[in-house]
């Protein structure tokens, strides 16, 4: 004989010894070892009728034989004591290249003539890193072919399906054969998932390791058995993880074909990233016309680079064009950057609302891992354009609605070790209405954190007061230009270039608390300073009647020093109850006062001038500059700030001993500061601040804060040397000049899956602290705004958010003289509640109460299909109106194939 059998010795069975191990094969756990250096080994046996049926189990290394095999095994089953077989070992051409491994929870059965194992109930068989598992499962030692089937019960239904997994794929299937030796291998009723992608195919050949050829397939992101759609082909080819490539494909919904081809299909499976197409969507809108909208291609340049180059066209001859590169750079850094042209066309030419404007936006972000240099940081945060930008752009009412824009790049060094940081920046802010904007290029800062220079370096001993002594140093520099986008030139930009400094110098001593620890003294002195680059000066012109102002340009100083004593305590109160689940409630009072003084070297910057006929106002010459100027007049006085905040404990019914007990914030916080100057001439007594701040129950988040004047005005509403409760039949504290009201809180329900909503804020988590996801978040952002109901929860059966916002101030008008006080007051309110399982009803909006109007209002329903959606989207009310109809899988590989049907309306 030429050649050893791979999988099971010849065994020469004979009398009781041979039917003995037969027996013992069949019914109980065999254990068949094959040592490297020998290929003959005894049978380890046992027979214990108490145990419960043990799982069959074998290990078989196919890759020793020897040249004769007319030698019979030796089993000495007295001792089980191996023997080695001392012929010479030759490897045989076909054997296999690692042992192979296999288990049944039923039973294995040896053919010895055939050469076959057959392994029932549960089996499983590896390879390498192949593993196989199935009901049944016979091994071919001859042809090195294993054959797994299913389990079907009494009625023919399958209740157990073989599985076939590998390094890169996974197969489950009613029926394969697979030859160990060539990896190929025939499945019947074959089911893989390959990234989003299920397919099922009814004949699969896998030729190779990664290669697998399919006979009928069909494909789908519908993982069901009995999936709710899926495209259908004659033939396909899968590269795992890789591609797939098929014939002629039609699209099935329910078994019912329809009837639409493609003469072939080509769909990549491989993760990450890959070059492609970016399909449009179609869009109708009323000024722009029909219209396709995100027509492009997508570019992987490199693993750190890639690029999107995609557009907008309308039918009345508007168009849009954007080029979106990201880049990332794994602990080092990442970012994003987006140009944007738009040239806008409403309605056709000869029409009486026909115009056309070019526009443009800039957005840049960049990030660096603070591990990458430590002590060293660059950011850039880009947001410019044209002030008509968020304005024209189509389909996008949350842009629509932008108006403030700013910008920041900025580079910062702090020296490790030193006192010493550096911040170099260039910032921009442009409000979209006025059409102004201004740009500060560069902003320098630098700072020196406290030094304590008779501070010994060994210190023994408790320190001496001069010792505490610290002074610091804090300065910026910048420049700024502001220009309006409508009236651009470089001459104005020339003429309203600005530059500035501001320097600080503090001075602080630590001194020990006194009174028993119970109050802290810091004394403190400042001194700063500002250079500024030009006056401003108001002049009455008697003859016209108005007031003349004029700008002289040069290099002008103001300063000031500060002297103050600052004293802090803290006081607690706590009230207990009894017989009650209110444990304790505690209310901690934090008093501060100050005594400060600040000489008059300002005073020479200040000027009287005439306003209008009859009026005078004192005015800064420095209004207007980029730091301005110090306040004139000396100061010496005393200000303070009372600070306080609730605390309640109480008892839980839900808990016992110690964890019963809870503790809440009952107000955050709220206080008073105010103060009296003694040196000023009049209006002594400064303006009283109040605020408050409360969370209730965590549910309901309060901000209010308030100014009282409590001077009595004159007829023009300024400011007298009398106080409110002088001269009046009753008692007033004063009058309110400014006051904001901001409430807002949030409702919803319990998930109805916990566990799926644990691994969404998961994986949510993960998204965003991954850097290398940054522009995908961006982008996903972006959609997310324009498309709210493309992303409702169904785990989530309803959910409330509600914000209220009040304020007023006086604002002086543009005469300089009379002030006016001005309202505002609205509310923003979402929400979404499911109606059934599967249907849901979500809203937003904003309520202005000034006008009384809904200033927007957007409502949608959607439809959880299983592996699809459908959303119905309308804004009725609002500057912007529109009307969506979309449906379209959940799968993000398909989110392009998508059925859309929009329109859109505005009122300008």
């Amino acid at each position: 004989m030429k050649q050893l059998y791979k999988f099971i010795p010849k065994f020469f069975f004979s009398g009781i010894t041979g039917l003995f191990i037969l027996f013992t094969l069949t019914w109980k756990t065999t254990t068949y070892a094959s040592p490297v250096k020998e290929f003959y080994s005894p049978l380890t046996m046992t027979a214990d009728t108490t145990k419960p049926l043990p799982v069959t189990t074998a290990t078989i290394d196919p890759t020793k034989s020897v040249s004769d095999t007319t030698k019979k095994p030796i089993i000495d089953t007295a001792s089980l004591t191996p023997k080695t077989d001392t012929f010479s070992i030759k490897i045989s051409k076909d054997s296999l290249e690692a042992p192979l491994k296999y288990q049944a929870q039923d039973s294995a059965v040896i053919l010895i003539q055939d050469k076959k194992v057959i392994l029932y109930g549960k089996t499983k068989t590896n390879y390498q890193d192949i593993e196989l598992t199935a009901p049944k499962v016979e091994v071919d030692q001859q042809t090195q072919v294993v054959t797994a089937v299913n389990a079907k019960d009494s009625s023919g239904a399958i209740v157990e399906t073989a599985h076939f997994k590998s390094k890169d794929s996974e197969f489950t299937m009613d029926t394969i054969r697979y030859n160990f030796k060539t990896q190929i291998g025939i499945t019947k009723n074959t089911y893989t998932q390959q990234g989003e992608f299920l397919v099922i195919g009814d004949v699969a050949k896998k030729v190779n390791e990664n290669t697998t050829f399919i006979k009928r397939a069909r494909f789908t992101t519908c993982l069901l058995d009995d999936p709710h759609f899926d495209f259908v082909t004659p033939k396909m080819k899968v590269i795992n993880q890789k591609l797939a490539v098929s014939g002629p494909a039609h699209l099935e919904f329910e078994g019912v074909p329809i009837p639409i081809y493609v003469p072939f299909g080509i769909y990549p499976l491989s993760q990450g990233r890959h070059s492609g197409l970016m399909p449009p969507q179609f869009t109708s809108n009323e000024q722009f016309g029909l219209g396709l909208e995100g027509l492009g291609y997508y570019k992987v340049l490199s693993d750190y680079w890639d690029v999107k180059l995609y557009g907008n066209i309308y039918s009345y001859g508007g168009w849009t064009v954007n080029i979106n590169p990201t880049y990332r750079k794994r602990y080092k850094y990442n970012g994003a950057f987006k140009f944007s042209i738009q040239n806008t066309k409403f309605n056709f030419k000869g029409d009486p609302d026909y115009s056309k404007t070019r526009t443009f936006s800039i957005n840049w972000n960049h990030t660096v891992d603070s591990k990458a240099r430590p002590g060293t940081n660059f950011t850039a945060s880009v947001n410019a354009g044209s002030t008509k930008f968020n304005q024209l752009t189509p389909n996008n009412v949350q842009l629509n609605f932008q108006n403030q824009m700013g910008s920041s790049i900025s580079f910062s060094k702090t020296w490790i070790g030193k006192p010493y940081n550096l911040t170099i920046s260039a910032n921009h802010n442009q409000n979209n209405l006025t059409r102004l904007i201004n740009v500060n290029l560069p902003d320098v800062g630098f700072s020196v954190s406290t030094q304590y220079p008779f501070q010994s370096k060994n210190q023994v001993g408790t320190p001496k007061w001069y010792q505490k002594l610290g002074i610091g140093y804090n300065g910026n520099f910048k420049n700024q230009v502001s220009f309006y986008d409508s009236a651009f030139s470089f001459k104005q930009l020339i003429d309203t270039l600005q530059w500035g400094a501001q320097h600080n110098i503090p001075i602080s001593l630590a001194l020990p608390p006194i009174f028993n620890g119970a109050v802290i003294v810091s004394p403190a002195i400042t001194y700063s300073q500002v250079w500024i680059a030009q006056k401003f000066r108001r002049k009455w012109n008697t003859a016209a009647q108005k007031v003349d102002a004029t700008i002289q340009k040069g290099f002008f100083i103001d300063q000031q020093a500060t002297f103050a004593i600052n004293l802090n305590t803290a006081i607690f109160g706590t009230y207990q109850f009894k017989h009650s689940r209110i444990v304790a409630i505690r209310h901690v009072i934090r008093p501060s006062i100050s005594f400060n003084y600040k000489p008059d070297l300002s005073k020479q910057h200040f000027y009287t001038d005439t306003v209008a006929a009859g009026f005078t106002q004192r005015f800064s010459e420095f209004e207007g500059s980029l730091y301005g100027g110090y306040a004139e007049g000396r100061t010496g006085g005393i200000s303070f700030q009372i600070d306080n905040n609730l605390e309640m404990k109480w008892r839980s019914k839900k808990d016992t001993g110690i964890n019963a007990i809870k503790k809440i914030k009952l107000i955050d916080g709220f206080g008073v500061s105010s103060g009296y100057n003694f040196l000023r001439d009049s209006l002594k007594l400064d303006l009283f601040s109040f605020y408050l701040r409360a969370s209730l129950f965590n549910k309901i988040q309060i901000n209010a804060q308030t100014v009282l004047d409590p001077y009595q005005t004159d007829q023009n509403g300024r400011d007298i040397n009398k106080y409110a409760w002088e001269g009046s039949g009753k008692f007033k504290f004063g009058r309110l000049t400014y006051g904001s009201v901001s409430i807002s809180t949030s409702f919803q329900s319990k998930p109805k899956d916990p566990k799926k909503e644990e691994l969404r804020q998961k994986e949510v988590q993960e998204r965003l602290n991954d850097p290398s996801l940054i522009g995908d978040q961006r982008r996903l952002l972006d959609y997310m705004q324009q498309n709210p109901a493309d992303f409702v929860d169904f785990n989530i059966p309803w959910k409330l958010s509600l914000a209220y916002s009040l304020s007023f101030t006086n604002r002086l008008q543009p005469d300089l003289i009379h002030f006016k006080k001005e309202y505002n007051s609205g509310m923003t309110f979402n929400g979404s509640f499911n109606l059934t399982p599967k249907w849901n009803f979500s809203t937003s909006g904003v309520y202005d109460f000034d006008s009384q109007k809904l200033q927007t209002f957007q409502m949608s329903v959607n439809r959880d299909m299983h592996c699809w959606q459908l959303s119905i989207s309308v804004v009725p009310v609002g500057l912007y109106r529109s009307f969506s109809f979309t449906i379209s899988p959940k799968a993000s590989v398909l989110q392009d194939l998508r059925i859309n049907r929009s329109r859109y309306f505005s009122n300008f």
